[in-house]
Order: structure tokens, then C-alpha cells, then sequence
């Protein structure tokens, strides 16, 4: 509460208005409105009272330590190092201690990236396909059809959604949040993009084995299209087990179409990803949100 709101709320409760009313008007708790009270005929005001600032409760040894210690360690907790470390009033110094002292050092709890196991062998095949392809020209990547599948989930919940609330409305009807555990279903898509061109977008039904892939989407669609705009066109795809089955590349091959190589466990280089996100965010923001699959699929 601010200075002007506190002083109206002293002033409803000397002229005989109840903590409960007072406390209702102004959306807080009644313990809230009671301190209030208690501090105004302590001391006469309803400003804040003047707070001795706390010392240090660490030494500059200890606080290098701290950092040290999370620097060596990037998963180590804060109550772990807490809980090791006495501060100068003799007690184990708190987690926030802990936390502050590594923020004034730059160092912030952070989601960690997850990433592939990788052996000396996987690094060094990383490092010779990323120097290969550094200095490839703007029409060299011309050349390169991005393809892949996507699946659009007709609910949609990125796990940071907010909702603003008072104190005891967390069950109200219009700030609950209804989810189905299902997702309402899904619809998976395929399609490839190129500088210059971009395929159809192919609805996939079912699991995609690696003989649908070859009738449903390689022989229909990839193949023709590469053959319309130039055989020398390379065609990137993960390594799906669809993608990657022997008779899927004996079709390829027998077709003449040429796969970009990628090293073992590679990293996701295929800039359709940037695609499919921007596809997701324009059926989000149609005027009416699709309520089915049939209006999904549309969409």
C-alpha cells in the first residue's frame, strides 16, 4: 500500500469501520490492515520507519569461496553451500545469501541446456562438417531442400502462462486455466522449403513408418519437386527411422537425389524449425481457433 492508501485506510478505521471491511476495500489480508493499525498508534505515522541497513554476514574469503565453489560445480545448489558455510553471526548463512553473492558476480539459476551425449569421436565429426560448410555461398544453400514433420496440437500451452488474481480467487471460474491432459488431439504435417521454392504440406494420418514415408511424401512430393527445380538440389532430413531406412535410401538413390550429409548426432541445422513456429503463431492468432482436427488441418 501506498503512503495515500494507508492514511485513507487509519482514517476509515477511526472513524469506527471494522479491520474485515477495511481490509476488503483495499484488497489485503486483515493481518495486514491490523499491523497497520498497531504501527500508527506505535508511532503517530504511517510512513515507513527508518531501517538500520545489516551488515555483511559473510567475509571477501567466503564470498570467493561461494563463487568459486558454483563455478567448479554449475550444479551445485545454493542450500547446499548454505548450509557449508558459517557466516559472522556463527550460524549457517541462508540460501538468499547465497544467491546474492553469486548474482553480484554474474551468476543467475538458469533452466540447463540438455544436450546429445557426445564421445571425442561425435565432437571431432562436429568440428569437420562445421568447418566444410562455414564459407558455403548464399547459392550454395539455395541448392539445400529443408524438409521435416511437425506435429500442431489442437491445445495449445506453453507452460508459462500467468494469471492475475486477488487473494482467495484462485478457484474462480475466470481464473482457472482448463486443460486437457489429452491435448484434443493433433494433427502431424510434413513439407520442405528451399530459397527459392517450398513444397505442399502433406497431412501425415498415423505413425509415419518409413513405407509411408516413401509412398505418402518422398515419391508424391520431395521427389518431383526436386526434379522441377534442378537435380543438383540436396535434400536435408533428420535421421528419423522413416528417413533412414535402408529401402528409403535405396529409393533415393535409385531416383538420383542426393541427401546434405550430416555428422553423427548432429545438431538441428534444418531452418524449417523457424517455419513451423511461425506456422504455429498464425493459426493461433486466427480470429476463430480452430475446435477440431477437420478445422486444424484446414487451418
Amino acid at each position: 500500500m501506498n503512503i495515500e492508501e494507508r492514511g485513507r485506510a487509519i482514517g476509515m478505521l477511526q472513524a469506527g469501520q471494522s479491520l474485515r471491511h477495511v481490509a476488503r476495500v483495499f484488497g489485503r489480508n486483515v493481518s495486514t490492515i491490523a499491523r497497520l493499525q498497531q504501527k500508527y498508534n506505535r508511532t503517530g505515522s504511517v510512513k515507513d520507519e527508518f531501517r538500520r541497513p545489516r551488515g555483511r554476514v559473510t567475509t571477501p574469503v567466503q564470498d570467493a569461496n561461494i563463487v568459486t565453489g558454483h563455478t567448479n560445480d554449475r550444479f551445485r545448489t545454493a542450500t547446499s553451500t548454505s548450509r557449508a558455510t558459517d557466516g559472522t553471526h556463527g550460524r549457517p548463512i541462508s540460501k538468499q545469501t547465497v544467491l546474492r553473492r553469486l548474482r553480484d558476480e554474474g551468476i543467475r539459476p538458469l533452466r540447463p541446456f540438455k544436450g546429445l551425449i557426445l564421445t571425442p569421436r561425435h565432437r571431432h565429426a562436429r568440428e569437420l562438417w562445421a568447418r566444410r560448410y562455414q564459407r558455403m555461398t548464399r547459392a550454395g544453400w539455395s541448392n539445400v531442400l529443408f524438409t521435416d514433420e511437425s506435429k500442431f496440437n489442437l491445445k495449445h500451452n506453453d507452460g508459462r502462462t500467468r494469471v492475475f488474481r486477488r487473494r482467495g480467487e484462485r478457484f474462480d471460474d475466470p481464473c482457472v486455466l482448463q486443460r486437457d491432459h489429452f491435448s484434443g488431439g493433433s494433427v502431424m504435417v510434413w513439407a520442405g522449403v528451399s530459397l527459392h521454392s517450398k513444397t505442399d504440406l502433406v497431412i501425415v494420418r498415423g505413425n509415419l513408418n518409413a513405407a509411408r514415408y516413401q509412398q505418402e511424401i518422398l515419391l508424391p512430393v520431395a521427389i518431383p519437386h526436386i526434379r522441377a527445380n534442378g537435380r543438383g538440389m540436396l535434400l536435408m532430413q533428420d535421421g528419423a527411422p522413416a528417413h533412414t531406412a535402408r529401402a528409403t535410401l535405396e529409393l533415393l538413390q535409385q531416383h538420383n537425389v542426393r541427401l546434405f550429409p550430416l555428422p553423427p548426432k548432429s545438431p538441428d541445422m534444418n531452418i524449417i524449425e523457424h517455419l513451423w513456429d511461425e506456422l504455429d503463431r498464425r493459426v493461433r492468432r486466427r480470429p476463430n481457433a480452430p475446435r477440431n482436427i477437420n478445422e486444424l488441418e484446414l487451418a
